[in-house]
């Protein structure tokens, strides 16, 4: 009776994950715009934390530059309405 060798299993590399810092540096935003959106937008979720710095997924680079492309449109020029 011997020893069995090792399975050969291929393990996933793991998950590439950013913070907010890297999501507004990589939309071209400033960071309390990114923070402000993340911290508004419940079903923008973390994919894990570190302490209490929370660490997002790629899939949130989108959903946050679809969030702020929706902020934008929905803000009315200088000069072409509101309160005066």
């Amino acid at each position: 009776m011997g020893i069995a060798p090792p399975l050969s299993r291929q393990v996933a590399p793991p998950p590439m994950l950013i913070t907010a810092g890297v999501i507004a540096s990589e939309l071209g935003q400033p960071i309390h715009r990114v923070v402000r959106v993340l911290a508004t937008r419940p079903w923008i979720k973390p994919a894990a934390l570190a302490g209490r710095v929370r660490l997002f997924d790629r899939r949130a680079i989108e959903q946050v530059r679809a969030e702020l492309t929706g902020i934008d449109r929905r803000r009315v020029p200088v000069g072409q309405g509101g309160a005066e």
